[in-house]
């Protein structure tokens, strides 16, 4: 959904130099808003996202960063306009908010300290979800997956500056995209989409157009994703915990060339190498 007032993209005016000097005209650019993410009445934190698709970004947000186990720990979701952005306001079951205050008061540390931040540096690199699904996907498959998400990919049609994640079945196709100004934010939409439909991701493949960092991969794994496949190249932290999390992470994904870093086995079976 969006919020009135608020489109994914806008109209600005500009000058384009062209082989014939210079002509004004327009181009679409993407909107950037600050979007706040509060439970019961606290502030979590503020995100610069694509003011779209809120309550999925409220859900994919709270699952991936563990405030909640699924939709139905969030009573409800509210959201505010305000003139400084958007304020998803998220109201949990009482279960769970019992549990997100002490969470915080677990990572919350010291300031002005050279030890302050050490619960937090753990928090940054802490273990991703184990994925046990053994679904198995062709080279072909997983060409055809990457064939289907640039011409669903709308506001980077109009815009040509926005991140996507997407989610496609073998025998579904292209089942849901999410596109954001940040590459997590599309992420945590997608999330939260396929949650709110019951999608069980152990089935399919998440594409990405980013780079792979590993909160990316932390993100997948919470999902439940077996195969990742990027058109842009892992980081060495997301490839190790892309290991440990039991992930097929493939990337430098184009057209028909692409490269895997671990889990061969899923796409070339029974092949491992000398890849994790």
């Amino acid at each position: 959904m969006t919020e009135p007032g608020h489109q994914p993209s806008l109209r600005v005016s500009r000058l384009a130099r062209t082989a014939g000097g210079f002509a004004e005209g327009q181009r679409a650019v993407p909107a950037e808003v600050a979007v706040a993410l509060t439970y019961n009445g606290s502030t979590h934190a503020v995100m610069m996202a694509t003011p779209a698709d809120y309550e999925d970004f409220a859900i994919g947000f709270s699952l991936s960063e563990g405030v909640i186990d699924s939709p139905s720990d969030i009573r409800e979701i509210d959201v505010v306009e305000t003139a400084a952005g958007i304020d998803l306001q998220i109201w949990l079951t009482d279960d769970k908010v019992e549990r997100h205050v002490a969470r915080r008061r677990a990572i919350a540390g010291p300031t002005g300290c050279g030890l302050c931040g050490i619960e937090s540096l753990a928090e940054a690199v802490r273990p991703a979800a184990v994925v046990n699904s053994e679904t198995r996907f062709s080279p072909e498959q997983i060409i055809a997956a990457l064939a289907s998400l640039a011409p669903a990919q709308r506001l980077n049609a109009e815009t040509r500056s926005v991140h996507a994640a997407a989610y496609w079945e073998p025998s579904a196709g292209l089942v849901a995209v999410r596109e954001d100004v940040g590459r997590h934010n599309a992420l945590d939409k997608l999330a939260g989409a396929l949650a709110r439909r019951e999608t069980n991701a152990a089935r399919g493949l998440l594409l990405l157009t980013s780079r792979v960092s590993v909160e990316m991969v932390q993100k997948a794994a919470r999902l439940g994703v077996p195969v990742l496949v990027a058109v842009s190249a892992p980081t060495s932290l997301a490839i190790e915990m892309a290991r440990q999390a039991g992930i097929t992470l493939i990337a430098v994904a184009r057209s028909s060339e692409f490269e895997i870093f671990t889990r061969p086995d899923r796409v070339l079976q029974g092949v491992r190498h000398h890849v994790a």
